[in-house]
């Protein structure tokens, strides 16, 4: 497909600059409750509607992650940045991984918040069904999400959260993504990449846990991290914004400075509230 300009919108001034990419049940507006709270000074957050979703609901497109990865590519062409980082959350951490493969000189740093893994994510039949007739069940997508934050969410929340992804998505781009980020495996095309990279991962979230993470993300990549927090589910965004907005721009700011003391991330070291922690990645 031809790129296209993603909608977005910018947020702060600084030299740092950062795409933040949603997930599969929302748009751009996933990050409005870390939006108050976010470091304008030293970043500037380009928020951006993947095709499908929110105002590019209607743009045709094959609706993959290879593909998303070129329309970030020419949007920070278009926006004059030569060199960026990249936050992206469940499925837009798939993107940013995607990123390593199509622009790696250009990447600073990669963050996923609940990252699906390059090599994607193998389902179960019975989990299969749920996720592909999600497209068109409410129900399903509300199960989903109760499932992926243990089942401890209040009621009104979820329904706000499937009515918003009922809205902010098209249901045929919705059920294609689904193909794209749980079943291609591009793993083998990133493994090995030196692009300091943190995974945000919730302990309350059984899908994309931090084992998970520990046997994929830190296993392929050189400078990698993990951070659990041990307070969110699938949405640390809603669950636990002030917690992961310290995590993410504190290891956003590292950029440039590692190696400065001979220390490097990803030497083993996992966090947990902000203090190391024990485990090795399988």
């Amino acid at each position: 497909m031809t790129s296209f300009v993603l909608p977005h919108e910018l947020h702060g001034d600084g030299t740092h600059k950062v795409f933040a990419v949603h997930g599969w049940f929302a748009d751009r507006s996933a990050y409005a409750p870390v939006l108050p709270d976010l470091d304008r000074t030293s970043f500037q957050y380009a928020l951006v509607d993947l095709r499908g979703y929110g105002q590019a609901k209607d743009t045709d497109g094959a609706y993959t992650t290879g593909e998303a990865a070129l329309d970030l590519v020419a949007l920070a062409d278009r926006l004059g940045w030569p060199r960026f980082s990249v936050v992206g959350h469940s499925m837009g951490g798939a993107i940013a991984q995607r990123l390593l493969a199509v622009a790696p000189h250009r990447l600073r740093t990669v963050v996923g918040i609940s990252p699906v893994p390059a090599c994607g994510l193998a389902l179960p039949p019975e989990q299969w069904e749920l996720f592909a007739d999600a497209a068109q069940l409410p129900e399903n997508r509300r199960a989903i999400i109760d499932i992926t934050t243990g089942g401890r969410r209040p009621a009104a929340w979820l329904d706000r959260m499937v009515a918003r992804s009922l809205t902010d998505s098209d249901p045929k781009a919705f059920r294609a993504w689904l193909d794209s980020w749980a079943r291609e495996d591009f793993h083998e095309q990133v493994e090995g990449s030196t692009v300091p990279a943190l995974a945000v991962a919730g302990a309350l979230d059984p899908a994309l846990s931090a084992d998970l993470l520990r046997r994929t993300w830190l296993t392929w990549y050189a400078r990698a991290e993990l951070h659990e927090l041990p307070c969110a589910g699938h949405y640390a965004m809603d669950e636990t914004p002030l917690e992961l907005i310290r995590v993410v721009e504190d290891f956003l700011r590292r950029d440039g400075e590692e190696g400065r003391d001979g220390v490097r991330p990803g030497d083993g070291r996992e966090g947990q509230g902000g203090a190391p922690a024990e485990g090795d990645p399988a």
